[in-house]
């Protein structure tokens, strides 16, 4: 493993991280809804970092599945 400068430890350790929740949706599966979630974000967000998820549910028509959604929590790189 290479190892980091110290320069550029110190430079990850000043980064400022924002926090956003989104919610992505599948006919499928919940890993697809994050997916989507997760794309669906990239699209007007940079540098993503980490994504968490949350929360897992599904919509339910007349007894049946026709949803999968799920809750993410996505960090990305603030840039002032």
């Amino acid at each position: 493993m290479a190892k980091k400068s110290i320069r550029s430890i110190k430079k990850s350790l000043e980064s400022v991280y924002k926090i956003v929740e989104v919610i992505g949706t599948s006919p499928d599966s919940w890993e697809e809804a994050a997916k989507n979630a997760v794309q669906a974000a990239s699209q007007s967000l940079r540098d993503l970092r980490i994504a968490e998820v949350v929360e897992q549910d599904m919509a339910i028509e007349n007894g049946k599945v026709v949803a999968f959604r799920t809750r993410v929590l996505l960090s990305f790189k603030y840039q002032a």
